[in-house]
């Protein structure tokens, strides 16, 4: 994975995941969530019953297609809402509803042949659990990506023991960072979600999880902001003890504080997150999309920065 340019053709200040696929596959590759019907173990008892604090009834996947349909019904699907906004042809099947090695190797195998022996599906994606890792389903993925790229989405959040308790994560981070390098071994590469703006957390709090990502060996970093979703227990907890919710400004220097420190190889994944509207209670600046990603790049460009350091025309 080279070191892109500064001016590169995006005009991003960092090494976005766009410019990363259209080196990898000489063209814009756009995503179709996919739903493989799994639940989780922090849901259906084995570790808890009442998910993340964060998370919404649709387990993160509230974008996610039709757990009911094929998924190559699924997939045609999300080709056909994307027909209308782009020639896109090639796209990344990304299971992202719950755990998504979270069931029998041979349901698993099963779902993921049919995906990613889809003629336009390039690369498969999934969204899962550290503690969800057996030695036959990585070798079930040590196989597909064999095939074609796979990647591995951890939700790590926060290296905070006593944050990662109260939003019932469930997992240590000694148990993220096995899950890594067991992944790491088979060539897999691991793309870490951090959720910036957590209740409790100060922006030192913030910063010392993304130093830790930034001497990580994972391929790729997600930060999402904190978005607080209708009917999860984030909700009614912000309902009795509100909390401080960031500006959008002061979201964005954060941003900009945790681009600064990521290593300029490390792809992003994502600088800010959508909540669903009929849900979101808050922050609901983070509706206007556009807005967001201009004010992060306005605040990279003032403070001359390019990912991992600053920088000098």
């Amino acid at each position: 994975m080279h070191m892109p340019d500064i001016f590169s053709e995006s005009g991003k200040r960092f090494y976005s995941v766009d410019q990363y696929l259209k080196e990898q596959f000489g063209e814009k590759v756009y995503r179709i969530s996919l739903n493989g019907g799994m639940t989780c173990p922090n849901r259906d008892g084995t570790k808890g019953s009442r998910g993340c604090i964060f998370c919404s009834r649709g387990g993160s996947g509230d974008f996610a297609g039709d757990a009911a349909a094929s998924v190559t019904s699924q997939i045609e699907a999300g080709r056909a809402r994307l027909a209308g906004k782009t020639r896109c042809r090639k796209f990344i099947a990304y299971f992202q509803a719950y755990t998504n090695t979270y069931a029998p190797v041979s349901y698993l195998r099963s779902l993921f042949t049919e995906a990613i022996s889809h003629p336009d599906i390039v690369l498969l994606s999934i969204a899962t659990r550290p503690d969800c890792l057996s030695e036959e389903i990585l070798d079930l993925l040590t196989e597909l990506n064999q095939q074609k790229p796979v990647w591995v989405e951890f939700g790590l959040q926060t290296i905070h023991e006593r944050t990662a308790g109260f939003i019932r994560r469930e997992f240590s981070l000694e148990c993220y960072e096995t899950g890594v390098s067991l992944l790491q071994e088979r060539g897999i590469p691991v793309i870490s979600h951090l959720i910036l703006g957590l209740p409790g957390e100060s922006r030192e709090d913030i910063l010392q999880t993304i130093d830790y990502t930034a001497h990580s060996p994972v391929q790729g970093v997600k930060l999402q902001l904190l978005h607080i979703l209708k009917e999860t227990d984030l909700a009614d907890y912000y309902e009795k003890s509100p909390f401080p919710v960031p500006e959008l400004e002061e979201y964005c220097d954060l941003v900009a504080d945790c681009l600064e420190r990521l290593p300029s190889h490390m792809v992003i994944h994502r600088i800010t997150g959508d909540g669903p509207r009929k849900l979101l209670i808050a922050p609901l600046w983070s509706t206007d999309k556009k807005r967001v990603l201009n004010t992060i790049q306005k605040k990279l460009r003032e403070r001359g920065t390019w990912q991992g350091k600053r920088y000098q025309p």
